[in-house]
């Protein structure tokens, strides 16, 4: 077994639960509050809300998730989106298109295609995580600055400049040196000590220094406790189209992010896979709970996970305990909470939006010829929206798929009385139209030599191939070939033996048979 691997199960004995899971949750509890109130702080939304979607998360998911070891809470990939809806619909109104989108993932989770959202293509997520973290980034600098973030990403470049010419003493301090320890915890040596969660250390560490300090900054607000925090969702009043957007746009990209994130943690551990419906219906449930009381969306997360099962977690109670320990933090210690600067959870995000651009993402979608997908999807999301850096980075894979398929070589060649015809490439219905004009160069009554060395065969260009063969033979020709049945069931039929391809040079054989698909 792996470093860092456990034996996932969905459940335990109680000696696992006290020695394993138990001191999990807390490692994860420590991480998922600074997160939760970060994340909120970047969408806009009241700090309780995120809070309230950590601890929906943890318990709902948790408890009924298909993914013993995710653990699940508001998620940095919805900020920029949640942001957006929040401006235009007001809050109470978007967190009804919550509730009705953990609806949507339910029926999907119940019908049971989660795996058909795994065909989404991972450069486009990628490029989309990217493109909010660039995002994220950008805004909540002029935050940890101690100015305030603009509507857009380039308005905040622009601001930049004068940002950092007004500088705000305290505020920027704080910032800094908020970030700063999250990197030095990153490029610290393994110790004891770094098993404590950097962004604890950090945020802790800055609001440490901040009430020693008695900087003059502005503080984390809770309304009330957790219980009084509690709000009803409103539907919108005439403005239905924004809503229906909002809330087929959180199902798409809530339950994209979610299956992704079980399918990655699934590659950590050795137990038992994740039951993929199964999860998507858990977080249906999780956010059609998290908008009704008030919560933000909600997905799996993979820093939580990842944290969770380096922890040593061995069963899903560890996710149930940490949303349990953040409960009783925030309805026992909220005054506590309220000590934290609002720098201090920009200078968080600032640096959880630089990780979501993940360096080795880009070195492999570079190796696999699929960068140039990621690059249009986080150049849309940046520069225009994010629903239209994702419709182009999905325009842009759909029309390189295409052109994959579509990329058939046909050469036509004569040598004596016989024409050598080699098809190789992508044999699909894309290709048909370029295979049956180079065919229609041989003339009628020839002998045709035709060498099938495809990569892939479709019904098309099966189709094609044997009515072109039936008519040259039928008007005289000859065509030698191998059986189409055989190149079908290799190339078309699924399976993984290679099709023995027919070298031009070499004369007919014995083997081949000139009745074409006969």
């Amino acid at each position: 077994m792996k470093s860092g691997e456990t034996k996932a199960s969905s459940g335990g004995t109680l000696r696992e639960v006290l020695t394993s899971d138990v001191p999990a949750s807390l490692v994860v509890f420590l991480v998922a509050v600074p997160l939760c109130m970060g994340i909120a702080l970047a969408s806009g939304a009241p700090i309780m809300s995120g809070l309230i979607a950590g601890v929906v998360g943890g318990l709902v998911v948790g408890l009924f998730g298909g993914a013993p070891l995710l653990v699940s809470g508001p998620a940095a990939g919805l900020a920029v989106m949640v942001f957006g809806f929040i401006t235009e619909l007001g809050f109470a109104v978007t967190c009804a298109a919550v509730a009705a989108a953990g609806v949507i993932q339910m029926a999907l989770g119940g019908l049971k295609v989660a795996r058909s959202a795994l065909a989404i293509s991972p450069a486009v997520i990628h490029g989309m995580l990217a493109g909010i973290g660039i995002l994220i980034a950008l805004s909540q600098l002029h935050i940890v600055l101690g100015g305030a973030p603009q509507s857009n990403a380039w308005k905040n470049l622009g601001e930049l400049p004068r940002q950092i010419a007004d500088l705000h003493g305290p505020a920027t301090i704080l910032g800094l040196i908020t970030i700063g320890l999250l990197v030095l915890w990153q490029v610290m040596p393994k110790s004891p000590l770094k098993k404590v969660p950097g962004p604890l250390v950090a945020v802790m560490g800055a609001t440490v220094v901040s009430v020693v300090w008695g900087a003059d900054v502005k503080k984390v607000e809770l309304a009330g406790d957790f219980f009084s925090s509690l709000q009803l969702p409103s539907l919108p009043q005439g403005n239905w189209g924004p809503f229906v957007v909002a809330v087929l746009s959180l199902a798409l990209v809530a339950s994209a992010e979610s299956l992704l994130s079980a399918v990655a943690t699934d590659k950590m551990h050795t137990g038992p896979r994740a039951n993929l419906d199964r999860e998507l219906f858990a977080q249906g449930m999780a956010n059609t709970v998290s908008g009704l009381a008030g919560g933000l969306p909600i997905t799996g997360v993979i820093v939580r996970s990842a944290a969770n099962i380096s922890a040593g977690a061995k069963t899903r109670a560890s996710a149930v305990m940490h949303g349990v320990w953040m409960l009783v933090c925030i309805t026992t210690l909220a005054s506590l909470l309220g000590l934290v600067p609002l720098t201090v959870l920009a200078g968080l995000l600032v640096f959880v939006g630089v990780k979501l651009v993940n360096a080795a993402h880009i070195k492999e979608l570079r190796r696999r010829g699929e960068l140039s997908v990621y690059l249009v999807t986080v150049a849309g999301v940046v520069g225009i929206n994010l629903l239209a850096g994702i419709a182009l980075g999905l325009a842009l894979a759909v029309a390189r798929l295409l052109w994959r398929l579509g990329r058939v070589r046909v050469h036509v060649r004569q040598a004596g009385d016989i024409h050598h015809v080699r098809v190789d490439g992508a044999l699909t219905f894309v290709g048909v139209p370029k295979l049956s004009a180079e065919l229609a160069r041989v003339p009628m009554g020839a002998e045709v030599k035709l060498d099938l060395a495809v990569e892939t065969l479709d019904h098309s260009g099966y189709e094609a191939l044997e009515s072109w063969s039936e008519t040259h033979r039928k008007t005289g020709g000859k065509v030698w070939m191998e059986p189409l049945e055989d190149i079908w069931l290799h190339k078309g039929g699924g399976s993984r033996s290679p099709a023995p391809s027919i070298t031009p040079a070499s004369p007919p054989s014995p083997s081949l048979t000139t009745e074409g698909a006969r």
